[in-house]
């Protein structure tokens, strides 16, 4: 991914100067939607890799969407857009997401299911997933549909696959290999 680095290095700066500030948390809820506005809205993102739309449009657009942001959110905005970065803000924001959560010693785990966790197993997702990290935990559902049953947990680079798509293509690899 273009822009990979440079992006966790804005993330770095935006949480250096918004711890310094004490404004950390309502930066990570700008961020929060930031990452979800772009990443939910294509004809945003596709104006921001545009290299035919002009970067004041773009640092405009953006202003008037996330007018009621924090005063460092809006600074970021505007040193991406002064550095010819804006089209990576989206990589900033989850990457400062990524590393307020592990400031605060929160781990993410994914939970991807063919259909919507019930709050019973959401509750033993976390309790199982706290004792294999001994951190605090926040579950982020993933539907997809595709993996018919069963679940993927992922926790940081770990990765448990108790799906029946999983299982079903390790059967059909036992078999052609016989």
């Amino acid at each position: 991914m273009a822009g990979a680095r440079a992006a966790i290095r804005y993330a770095k700066a935006l949480l250096s100067l918004a711890t310094d500030k004490k404004a950390a948390d309502a930066v990570n809820i700008d961020m929060k939607l930031i990452a979800d506005t772009i990443a939910g809205n294509k004809e945003l993102s596709d104006a921001l890799q545009s290299p035919i739309v002009s970067s004041s449009v773009k640092k405009a657009t953006l202003l008037d969407i996330f007018k009621n942001s924090n005063e460092s959110t809006l600074s970021l905005i505007d040193t991406l857009n002064s550095n010819n970065r804006i089209d990576i803000l989206g990589h900033v924001a989850s990457k400062y997401i990524q590393l307020f959560d592990e400031s605060k010693g929160i781990q993410v785990a994914s939970v991807t299911t063919a259909v919507e966790l019930s709050s019973d197993l959401k509750k033993k997702v976390l309790a199982k997933a706290k004792e294999l990290t001994g951190k605090d935990v926040e579950v982020e559902n993933i539907i997809d549909e595709t993996i018919l049953g069963g679940f993927i947990l992922r926790i940081g680079d770990m990765q448990y696959n108790a799906s029946i798509a999983n299982q079903l293509n390790k059967l059909k690899q036992e078999f052609t290999l016989n």
